[in-house]
This record gives C-alpha cells, structure tokens and sequence, in this order.
C-alpha cells in the first residue's frame, strides 16, 4: 500500500473545494497539496500511453448526465491510486467516479489537453451548473473512493437497504473511522446483481447474501451503521434523478480491503519494473569528453520495494523522457540511447516529502550523457537488476525525428491497408 501522508481534506460529497486562488506548478518544485482544486467525476476515457483522459465533474448542481467529458492530463509526478495502491490510468475500469487534486497547466504551450480560462470552473456550463470544467486540469492526485477513504480516516456508515428484483437502494453517510459527531449527511446510492461484495478472501454477489439469510429477497432492512468501504460508479437512472451515483463493490472487512491493495501493488509493482521509475534531473556535473554525474530526484506514490532496488554501487540506466512520461531517446526503445553508469549516493531527504515526491535522490556517474538529461527534465531510471524489456511502440517517441504534436495522436497512426 502507498507510504505517504496527506493532509485532511474533508470532501463532503457533492462539494467542490478548491484553492483561494489558481496556482500554476514550477519546473522542479513540487506544488503544495493545499493549493490543489479538488473535484471528482466518472472516467470515461483514458488514454493510457499518455497519461490523460477524461472525467465527467460533478458540479454545484445542474443534470450530471449532461455534462460533457473534461479532460485532464497527469502530472510527470502525478499519482493515481487505486484501491489504495499505486496505479497506472490503464488499471482503473471507465465508469468509475474518482477524487481528483489538480493544478493549472505548469506551461500552457505544451498542454496535453485544452488550456481553458483561469476562473472557468467559476463559470455556468448551460444544465450543468458550475464547476463542470475547471482550468485546473493537470492532476497531482487521482484516486477511487476507497484510496479517498483510507488516507482521510472516512467509512460509509450503511444506514438502510430497501431491495426488489435484485436492485435496490441502499442509505449511508460518509463519516469520520474514529466516530462523527452525528451531522454528516446521508446519501442514497443504487446497487443491483452485479454489485460485488468483499469479504475476507471471498468475492460474493447480491444473490449469496440472500442465499445466506445476511439480505433480505425483498423489502427494507436497517444496518445499523455498518462501516464498509465501498467503490463508486455513476449510471444513468430513472424516476428524473439527476445525480445519483451506484455502488459497484463493498469491502466488509479490513482483511478485504487489504487483500485488494496487494493485489493491486504488485500489478503496479510488476509494471513500473518494465517502465522504469520516473524522476527529474536536480542537477549535471559535466565533465570531460560526455562523462557527467547525475542527481536525479525519484517520483513518489511507489511501493516501498521498488526504491530499495536503487543501491550505491549498483548500476543503472537513465533515459530521458517526456512530460507524458514517455520514453524520448532511442528507436528501439528506452535502453537503445540511455546513459548508463554507477550509483555514488542514494540520500533520503528528512521529514515527509511533497506529494509527488519519494524524498529519494540518486546520483550517478555516467561515460555518455545524453541530450535528454538535463536539470528540470523528466527522466526514466532503471537499475540493471530490474528486466530489460521492449516497451509498447506507442509508449516511446523514437530518437529525433518526434514534436511535440506528437502527443495528439491524428488517424495517421492506424495503418494503411
């Protein structure tokens, strides 16, 4: 599970909060937390290999159904979590509703999604209310309702169920784990057959807790305040409701929800060995003839396993890469151009790092030091003790002949047949 602190941002569901004023992201700073614009939507599009997609925002008011997708794009440093694990925006299903923290573009001009005016989320988008489509569009932290949960110290308290032909209503609040103070409002979310429900290792649907007596067939039961987690996702529903959000999983237990983050973390795990880890460049020593030491500040939101790869005295391979965090150099792939070397310091940084942010800086003597490394740059890094694989053609842009339009993939990408 993610090894880093947030502070308390009590998100009461429906509310957007945001920052007193816009804030734009530095090239090598990690913005604070606390200047994010926080929202959540449904995602309903994701373009993996460019970390960005797009998300239907809940506003103040207005018919959700109506509002149109709004991009957004991760930033290098941005972290998705799912299931409370760290994640790639290819683990997360489409349809599921997630809390978002984001930022203004850090430089409109290379935007991987559209730049909109500062004080649009202040702006009425017909049906839709306000808030549907904030400039705040680069995204620090993207996480499902149970990473949400977990880190703010929240459970849904199950108030009341009331079921017919295996669909159904269920009551619940979002309220402090350590206990509320009563005032926390209730919400009404749907579920139906397919909703999945976890407990210990098991995986039940509706019709096992009526088979075994926990549900009833029909009608209403009280739940006394049952504390769950559950996952979220948004369907169109009926009777003129416009904003109505559907439960598609329930986590019983701690055992369950643990189980679910392992799973998770070694999918993540496995994936960013095949990657390489994200970092940028703090700073270059040059030295004689392409030789150059290298300090390079590794992203955070990582298994704890993966950091402890990167050793003095071992090896590693550094290659630049895109703000998307594709790889930049070489055309057959990350390690045809990357500059390799020796491990002279890792150093953790004291206190609690910025999110974003491992708090781990690697330094590196290379023989080789290409173009792609340079301070502010986003990199990839990988120690040689992690396997040298080929990453998917659309996840590197080749060496030299790329721009920057090539992160907006036109029909020319398909082939000719």
């Amino acid at each position: 599970m993610m090894k880093f602190v947030f502070g308390s941002l009590f998100l009461v569901l429906g509310l957007c909060v945001s920052a007193d004023e816009p804030f734009r992201p530095e090239a090598g700073k990690f913005p604070a937390l606390e200047k994010a614009l926080t929202y959540r939507g449904e995602l309903v599009f994701v373009d993996h290999a460019n970390r960005r997609g797009s998300l239907r925002v809940q506003g103040e008011g207005g018919t959700y159904f109506r509002n149109a997708p709004h991009p957004f794009a991760m930033l290098p440093y941005g972290i998705v979590s799912y299931h409370g694990a760290p994640a790639d925006l290819r683990d997360v299903p489409l349809g599921t509703v997630m809390r978002v923290r984001a930022f203004l573009p850090p430089d409109p001009k290379i935007s991987a999604v559209p730049v909109l005016p500062v004080d649009n989320k202040n702006k009425i988008a017909g049906y839709s209310g306000t808030g549907v489509a904030p400039a705040e569009n680069h995204v620090l932290l993207l996480e499902d309702e149970p990473s949400y949960c977990q880190h703010e110290g929240l459970v849904w308290k199950l108030k009341e169920l009331e079921l017919k032909n295996n669909e159904g209503m269920i009551i619940a609040s979002l309220e402090p784990k350590a206990g509320g103070d009563g005032k926390a409002s209730e919400e009404k979310l749907t579920f139906d057959a397919g909703t999945r429900f976890w407990r210990g290792k098991e995986c039940l649907m509706l019709a096992d807790l009526i088979a075994e007596g926990t549900w009833p067939k029909e009608g209403k039961k009280s739940l006394e305040g049952q504390s769950v987690l559950l996952g979220i996702t948004w369907k169109p529903t009926p009777d003129g409701v416009f904003t109505r959000f559907h439960i598609s999983d329930v986590w019983l237990d701690d055992v369950s929800m643990q189980r679910a983050a392992q799973i998770q973390t070694e999918t993540h795990k496995t994936f960013i060995r095949s990657r390489w880890m994200p970092a940028w460049v703090d700073n270059v020593e040059y030295g004689k003839f392409g030789r150059a030491t290298v300090t390079a500040t590794l992203f955070g939101g990582m298994d704890p396993s993966l950091y402890a790869d990167f050793q003095k005295g071992g090896q590693v391979l550094m290659n630049g890469a895109e703000n998307t965090l594709k790889h930049a150099g070489g055309g057959y792939g990350p390690a045809h151009m990357a500059s390799k070397g020796t491990v002279l310091d890792v150093t953790k940084a004291p206190g609690e790092p910025p999110l974003g942010s491992s708090g781990i800086q690697v330094r590196f003597e290379t023989d080789l030091v290409i173009e792609g490394i340079r301070p502010t740059r986003v990199v990839r890094v990988r120690p040689t003790t992690w396997p040298q694989v080929q990453v998917p053609r659309e996840e590197y842009l080749g060496d030299g002949n790329f721009s920057h339009e090539d992160r907006f993939p036109t029909p020319a990408i398909f082939p000719k047949y």
